[in-house]
């Protein structure tokens, strides 16, 4: 068996499932076309650029092995992939682990005598040893303009407080390090389940994010909390942060600031003042990292509006941003909208945009030179030691280059550093401590280069 999986860290966990089934059932997973005898392709099917890269990785996987069927978001518009691909064995959509299974024996029959006994408790993992993502929820409730993803992945399912805490144990006894809690709405987590009350560990608990976060706190691994909506009862977590039961860090999809566009946008929490809300966290949390994502030249975004979001980010100082130009995706109710802007003004909004942002972020990380931070190691080489600090997400942020040589550290390794210089993404640390186990810190000697 081959795999190939696109798009999000959702579509990831998916992966994993299904890898996890096939190798359970005896599959082998091979890594290259030529050594599969079938080709599954997961796909994104978001905006137009996932779409055409997910067309792109079926065609290769076709062109190199000749046997594949396909899964994912893109699944959903199985007409689109039967369009460009007609040759594709079968095609399911997104969250259809039981479909991919049928499509794989229909193709590949399970070989006989499984020896499940190669299948590691914690699962198969596309991640480093050392982290992994937990999905808490499928689904969306919410009707966003511009997202189609409900009609991809349907409404909110929230999984029950116990089996999230179960694989969460499991992922930490396997030697996982760090647990990068998602969903689609990570703070709707227990909506759908009226907040049902559970037991965990002989205390009642309610299927709620704060709970959750409490309970993961407890683990002794690191745990950072993804796609979170600024609904207010998110102020519930903060505390938790300063405390150091969970990282001080938030990745927010707050996407625009003007009123009127947010409400264009149906964005959840849009009537919130955010930018009062960031405040109030950061007095709780002094060290709080915020990311978020943000869209420009959504229909209909005018001059002063896009000047709006300038002001706000200047005024919410965040850590981390991301920013696309609005692209209309097939659909998406924003594209009936009126007075689309034009491309080459998305783009330039863009560009001023991040040029600001640069800005924002290199000043936030040069006040952390002289400072110690905690480092998880990702990865050695021959030329550097590179990991992440509590304020950096695997992939999407920056990274801490560690000066000196590597000292007997190993990816996974918890290192306390001084920083000494910063640029606009990355910082650079001299190690002068780290840990292997729980949050305890040890004294290491480093030699220095």
């Amino acid at each position: 068996m081959g795999f190939v999986s696109l798009g999000c860290p959702k579509a990831l966990v998916d992966s994993e499932q299904v890898l996890t089934r096939l190798r359970a059932e005896g599959y082998d997973i091979a890594p290259s076309y030529d050594g599969a005898d079938l080709v599954v392709v997961n796909t994104c099917g978001f905006i137009d650029a996932a779409v055409q890269e997910s067309l792109d990785a079926i065609g290769e996987a076709l062109e190199e092995n000749g046997r594949v069927v396909v899964t994912g978001c893109l699944g959903a518009k199985g007409d689109v992939v039967k369009q460009a691909h007609p040759r594709v064995l079968a095609v399911t959509g997104p969250h259809a682990p039981d479909d991919v299974m049928q499509a794989v024996h229909r193709h590949l029959p399970r070989p006989h005598d499984p020896f499940t006994s190669l299948v590691p408790p914690q699962g198969i993992r596309l991640t480093p040893r050392h982290y992994a993502y937990l999905k808490i929820s499928e689904g969306c409730n919410h009707r966003c303009t511009f997202c189609i993803i409900p009609s991809m992945r349907g409404d909110l399912v929230s999984r029950s407080f116990g089996e999230v805490m179960q694989e969460a144990e499991s992922l930490v006894r396997a030697g996982v390090r760090e647990l990068l809690v998602i969903a689609q709405d990570t703070s709707a987590y227990g909506v759908d389940l009226k907040y049902r009350g559970d037991t965990w560990r002989g205390r009642q608990v309610r299927t709620r994010m704060t709970d959750l976060a409490r309970a993961l706190g407890d683990l002794g691994a690191w745990v950072r909390l993804h796609y979170v909506y600024p609904y207010p009862h998110v102020d519930e977590v903060i505390p938790l942060m300063a405390e150091g039961k969970i990282l001080p860090y938030l990745d927010v999809p707050f996407q625009h600031a003007s009123p009127r566009i947010l409400r264009a946008m149906k964005r959840p929490a849009s009537s919130e003042n955010n930018l009062a809300r960031v405040r109030a966290w950061r007095k709780v949390c002094p060290d709080l990292t915020l990311r978020s994502t943000f869209i420009v030249g959504f229909p209909g975004e005018t001059e002063a509006e896009f000047e709006e979001l300038l002001g706000f980010l200047e005024a919410a100082q965040l850590d981390r941003v991301g920013c696309f130009a609005y692209s209309p995706v097939e659909g998406a109710a924003a594209n009936a909208l009126a007075n689309p802007v034009p491309e080459e003004v998305k783009e330039e909004r863009r560009a001023r945009f991040m040029a600001l942002q640069e800005k924002i972020s290199a000043a936030r990380l040069a006040r952390k030179v002289g400072k110690t931070v905690e480092v998880i190691v990702d990865h050695i080489t021959e030329d550097a030691v590179i990991g992440r600090s509590h304020a950096d997400a695997p992939e999407i942020d920056g990274a801490v280059y560690l000066e000196g040589e590597p000292g007997g550290m190993v990816p996974g390794d918890i290192v306390k550093a001084e920083v000494l210089r910063a640029t606009a993404h990355d910082l650079w640390a001299k190690p002068v401590e780290k840990s292997r186990g729980g949050r305890k810190v040890i004294p290491v000697r480093v030699a220095q280069g």
